[in-house]
């Protein structure tokens, strides 16, 4: 089985990000390789953030690696919090923090449309390929359901009546900005 270093110190993305892989591949984490420290994401869009943390691994080990940034984009306000939703209520905040500014920020707009996007950086050998995931919905006015992470208690993929929190993961993982991403990045992999 090939091994491949996750560069995530997120313990929820990298469960996810398993379970949606499966045993094609054996992915280990930053944890996995004894890096505890965190990777700069200082870049404008996903894009470079995801491109920032793979090097930073692959340059620093030499070991073939992928990493990814997820962003959330909500129509209403111009696309914030995009590239940082995960520090969106302030450096240390908890996803509780970050949704619940979500919701201030959203009160009494009409429009909620909003998109989950995740780009992938992997580095074999020193080459870089990027996959991108986008998943279409909206925010909900109140939280819902139990399960996931993150916006995932407000998030409601066009098409559903659950927000990805309400959702079976396997559902989730399949329909998910990350889950399109990951099965692009499996597919690349099965070609080698």
């Amino acid at each position: 089985m090939k091994k491949i270093i996750f560069a995530t110190n997120n313990l929820h993305k990298l469960d996810e990000l398993k379970k949606i892989i499966g045993n094609k591949f054996e992915i280990l984490s930053l944890q996995d390789i004894d890096v505890h420290e965190d990777i700069p994401e200082t870049g404008e869009t996903l894009a470079v953030n995801a491109a920032q943390k793979s090097h930073f691994i692959y340059d620093r080990f030499h070991l073939n690696c992928f990493s990814d940034d997820t962003g959330l984009e909500v129509e209403a306000l111009d696309g914030a919090p995009g590239v940082y939703s995960a520090r969106y209520a302030g450096e240390g905040c908890s996803y509780e923090d970050n949704v619940n500014k979500l919701l201030l920020e959203m009160e009494g707009k009409k429009n909620r449309k909003a998109a989950f996007k995740t780009v992938i950086s992997l580095i074999l050998d020193g080459k870089e390929y990027q996959f991108e995931g986008r998943v279409d919905g909206s925010i909900t006015t109140e939280k819902h359901g139990s399960g996931g992470f993150g916006y995932d208690p407000v998030f409601l993929p066009d098409g559903f009546e659950q927000t990805f929190s309400e959702m079976d993961p396997t559902l989730k993982n399949k329909i998910s900005h990350r889950g399109k991403a990951t099965a692009k990045l499996v597919a690349f992999l099965q070609t080698l």
